[in-house]
């Protein structure tokens, strides 16, 4: 789906509510993985120019899981590390879009190549 607009933001919340509810999530881990999502839009669209996101319902055996892939081709992150550290931001934020995503999911991976984007995937299993 597009992540383009304040609106896109809002609908991503939206459709990863509704797969969170399809994976079996409880409502924590629903509000989880809804903040976490919210969060990365945000960043598509803020910093990214927009961009898309992917959302898979995964099976593992008995465990059912969300995973959400972000991607868009904005400038890219000069300083991953520093950019996952809490309270830095180069912007008006908190500085904890990046590094609270990451506390609120079981997997978090991201790339980015100056002048090419960043693409971030992080999951949830229940």
């Amino acid at each position: 789906m597009a992540v383009l607009t304040s609106d896109d933001v809002v609908r991503v919340r939206q459709a990863v509510r509704a797969n969170a509810i399809k994976a079996g999530f409880s409502l924590v881990d629903q509000t989880k993985i809804v903040t976490a999502a919210s969060e990365i839009a945000r960043n598509t669209v803020d910093y990214g120019g927009g961009g898309t996101l992917l959302i898979e319902l995964l099976r593992e055996g008995a465990r059912h899981g969300l995973k959400l892939t972000f991607a868009d081709q904005g400038p890219g992150i000069p300083d991953l590390e520093r950019a996952m550290t809490d309270g830095y931001t180069s912007g008006n934020g908190l500085g904890l879009g990046l590094s609270g995503a990451k506390r609120l999911c079981n997997e978090f991976a991201i790339k980015s190549t100056p002048g090419s984007g960043t693409i971030v995937s992080l999951a949830r299993w229940r």
